[in-house]
């Protein structure tokens, strides 16, 4: 059965309820991977998306702060969890659909503002969190899975708004995108939304303090979709909804969509 996915940072679900519930609403995507929840599981405004038909969640949660979560209208079981750096975080979860299929909701560690683990220990755990994220798909060898979330990199030339003038900035500097690659590398993963969109600039996130986001336009393509090789050729209407970005009080993130057939 097909099902259409979405990913997005949404920078605190409680406070961002209503445009939660505006993109189920136009949207109808099956499943929705929320990251940047900044609440326990337990206080997430679950009633109103009941009411849109997401009956399912797994989460993991914390106060404030990280926060990962998996709403679906199609059943999911809780496929557990890794603390990447031991970092004390909730910053992956994973569910597992009825048709075999296994959903990783990660939220990478921005990295802080110094591209330098001995002078920013922020950026050093960025850096260990993708080389947990390497090694344990490098020995577990997915199939049937889809890795989604706010990943901080955008790795390519054409997912910054300017290559040269960000390259010893923290999110598109050379080893973080060497650090990425070789996670991707690790599963075999598939970036769907590249697969789909091959060129031009591709952006979902634009900082909060630029004046004019939009017209400015100086974005990074942070956020992403991956799915292993047995299923990423069923992928495909990959899309980032700029248009959400200018929603009243939004997050600095776009969701990011694609729908697989299977």
């Amino acid at each position: 059965m097909p099902f259409t996915l979405a990913t997005w940072n949404i920078n605190s679900v409680r406070l961002r309820e209503p445009l939660v519930l505006r993109l189920l609403g136009e949207e109808t995507p099956d499943i929705l991977c929320l990251q940047e929840c900044k609440s326990p599981v337990d206080k997430i405004p679950l009633e109103a998306f009941h009411g849109l038909g997401y009956r399912y969640l797994v989460a993991r949660g914390q106060k404030g702060y990280n926060g990962v979560a998996i709403l679906s209208k199609l059943p999911i079981m809780d496929a557990g969890d890794k603390d990447f750096a031991q970092l004390g975080h909730a910053r992956h979860v994973a569910a597992r659909l009825e048709n075999g299929v296994t959903i990783h909701n990660c939220y990478v560690p921005a990295g802080g503002d110094i591209p330098d683990r001995a002078l920013n220990e922020k950026f050093g755990q960025k850096l260990d969190y993708l080389t947990e994220l390497r090694d344990y798909f490098r020995w577990e060898r997915p199939d049937r899975a889809i890795l989604v979330g706010d990943l901080n990199i955008a790795p390519r030339e054409d997912d910054v708004w300017n290559h040269k003038a960000l390259l010893k900035i923290v999110s598109h500097t050379p080893v973080e995108v060497e650090h990425l690659l070789a996670a991707m590398e690790s599963g075999a993963w598939v970036d769907v939304t590249r697969k789909d969109i091959p060129e031009g600039l591709l952006y979902s996130w634009w900082s909060y303090r630029s004046p004019d986001w939009d017209a400015a336009d100086k974005g990074r393509r942070l956020d992403h979709i991956w799915a292993t090789p047995d299923i990423a050729g069923a992928a495909h209407s990959s899309r980032i909804l700029r248009a959400v970005r200018g929603w009243e009080q939004p997050s600095d993130h776009a969701p990011v969509f694609a729908t697989f057939d299977l």
